[in-house]
């Protein structure tokens, strides 16, 4: 089966739920125009049309928009080695879609990580819980409005007590400069959206002050 008899029959089975297919750099995507019908959508695509795996499921914070989020459903058949991307938008409001964990088993993991890291919920998930952050952490770390050098949070049953912010990162690429070492991921500060200057070459220098403190004097190459 080829994709465009692919992309003829899911249109025809769902109408105007499925937006005109757009086609960038060999790649298909579809928008649906009702998030709750996913789950429908994604059993069609299985069962009739061959997408036997399901190779991701990557959530989108379009932060100042509305609706808020987009769901990105990367498809592919084996038996006709053809991809499909479908997409759907989720309101902040009704952060909530139906799992399709029940069609492919790889979804529980993404979705469990979709729901971590955004707060999106999937109805119908058999253990919808976080995977990667400890359960009772109120944050959703890739929110977009979420600090890129983290948020102090108490963290739970360990040894010390204080809080544990994300250290030193993440780090942001500087475009432009001089150089490949002016454009070294740096440290960006929220507040001030500021660079804070920890190059390579910086770095370098504290490694270099280190070693000397502790004896190490390793010579110039």
């Amino acid at each position: 089966m080829s994709l465009p008899d692919i992309i003829s029959k899911l249109s025809t089975q769902f109408g105007e739920l499925c937006s005109v297919p757009v086609e960038f750099r060999g790649e298909t995507s579809i928008k649906l125009g009702d998030a709750q019908r996913i789950d429908e959508v994604c059993t069609f695509a299985k069962k009739e049309l061959g997408f036997d795996y399901l190779v991701d499921i990557t959530p989108v914070d379009n932060y100042g928009e509305d609706p808020r989020f987009l769901l990105v459903y990367e498809l592919y058949g084996y038996g006709h080695r053809h991809h499909l991307r479908l997409k759907i938008e989720v309101s902040e409001e009704h952060a909530e879609v139906p799992t399709v964990s029940t069609i492919w088993c790889t979804a529980d993991w993404h979705e469990r990580e979709a729901y971590d890291m955004m707060g999106i919920r999937f109805k119908g998930h058999p253990d919808l819980r976080r995977i990667l952050m400890w359960e009772g952490y109120p944050y959703f770390p890739l929110r977009k409005d979420f600090p890129l050098a983290g948020k102090p949070t108490e963290l739970p049953e360990v040894a010390f007590t204080n809080p544990a912010p994300l250290d030193g990162g993440p780090f942001v690429t500087v475009a432009g400069g001089k150089d490949t070492i002016a454009r070294e991921p740096r440290v960006r500060i929220p507040e001030t959206d500021s660079l804070e200057t920890n190059s390579r070459l910086e770095r370098r220098r504290d490694l270099g002050r280190a070693d000397e403190q502790h004896g190490n004097i390793v010579p110039n190459k």
